[in-house]
């Protein structure tokens, strides 16, 4: 009875030293790691749209296909583009030509004006001829006057210089007159040849503006052609062959899958302890013999309550303390092109962070 007893003890202890260890096992354990369930796997999903609207020529892929960078997925009808592109590249031409067209009248209106300068140049030198002559018929003139009045010239000699006095009068008068003519019109061949040469300019931006329509065009020809903007998977295919697609239409969606990362929501009781760089492991329920390793990246920022569509105001009345989740962005070791294939975006893991 009493070996009994003390068997039953020994048991009894034995069992307790074996609890006591393992729970020591697991506390120890369970401080050196913090885990969460609210996890999955994330990808980049591009939206691929149309920037033109047009009809669809040709569809290239397939649901669900595997696509590279750069290839291409489809083709609208671009005879309407090529057509303004022609469009663009004769107004270009036509711009070039008239601005050689331009240069060559404002060249031409920069001689005249300095053929009418040296015109109205040789009139103000005529001025001064006629000025010289006049002088001298005026001295002549009053000479022969004095002699006429002494009775020591004739009628017909004071007659003479006094006409020859009225025509270097009159000759002055018009060589006046002809170089204000001159004048004005140096002055206006002047102002048409800087008038010429503005016209340069215009004909330059006109050119500009061209090219630039000329570039628009050919960029609105090559969205005529959709590609795949990354390697991955195309979905959500909603286009078919001869369909009117409109600017911002979806065409389908490229789902990244040769990079992945994994976002986990820990309580913001645990993010005290998980920083960047701290080793992950990552269970996926999909595939429980799987066993993916990463590290922490980054903080997505803000809890996730702030990214929903009606964020909770705790200046209510009503409030109730709900512990939050603060979503941590985790990178994935590379991973092979098998793993690639069947690790899908959205698939929900199990994560755990080794603490330092």
């Amino acid at each position: 009875m009493a070996n009994s007893t003390s068997k039953k003890l020994f048991i009894f202890v034995g069992l307790l030293i074996i609890a006591g260890l393992v729970g020591g096992y697991l506390y120890l354990s369970g401080a050196e790691v913090e885990t969460s369930n609210n996890a999955q796997l994330d990808a980049d999903i591009v939206p691929v749209r149309s920037s033109i609207p047009g009809y669809v020529k040709e569809v290239y892929f397939k649901d669900n296909q595997v696509v590279s960078r750069g290839e291409l997925l489809l083709a609208l009808d671009d005879t309407e583009l090529q057509a303004r592109v022609m469009q663009a590249e004769a107004a270009l031409e036509n711009a070039r030509a008239n601005l050689a067209a331009v240069r060559t009248n404002a060249l031409a209106s920069d001689q005249n004006a300095t053929a009418a300068a040296w015109s109205s140049q040789t009139s103000q030198q005529n001025i001064s001829v006629a000025q010289a002559r006049l002088n001298k018929v005026r001295d002549d003139f009053r000479r022969i006057q004095g002699m006429y009045a002494d009775k020591a010239a004739t009628q017909a000699e004071y007659d003479g210089v006094k006409a020859e006095l009225a025509v270097a009068e009159a000759q002055l008068a018009a060589a006046q007159n002809q170089y204000k003519a001159s004048n004005v019109q140096s002055q206006g061949v002047r102002s048409q040849a800087e008038g010429q040469k503005s016209l340069i300019a215009l004909a330059e931006a006109t050119i500009r503006q061209r090219e630039a329509e000329l570039i628009l065009a050919k960029t609105q020809l090559g969205y005529a052609v959709i590609s795949a903007p990354c390697d991955g998977i195309v979905s959500k295919r909603s286009i078919e062959a001869g369909q009117y697609i409109s600017p911002g239409q979806p065409v389908c969606s490229v789902v990244d899958n040769t990079h992945l990362w994994v976002t986990a929501n820990f309580k913001e009781t645990q993010v005290q302890r998980i920083h960047p760089g701290q080793p992950v492991d990552i269970k996926i329920d999909a595939y429980p013999d799987l066993l993916l390793h990463g590290s922490i990246d980054s903080y997505i920022g803000a809890t996730g309550a702030r990214f929903s569509l009606l964020p909770p105001d705790n200046a209510t009345g009503n409030f109730v303390k709900i512990v939050q989740r603060v979503p941590v962005k985790i990178a994935l070791n590379p991973l092979s092109d098998k793993q690639m294939e069947y690790l899908l975006p959205g698939l929900s893991a199990f994560v755990t962070v080794k603490i330092d």
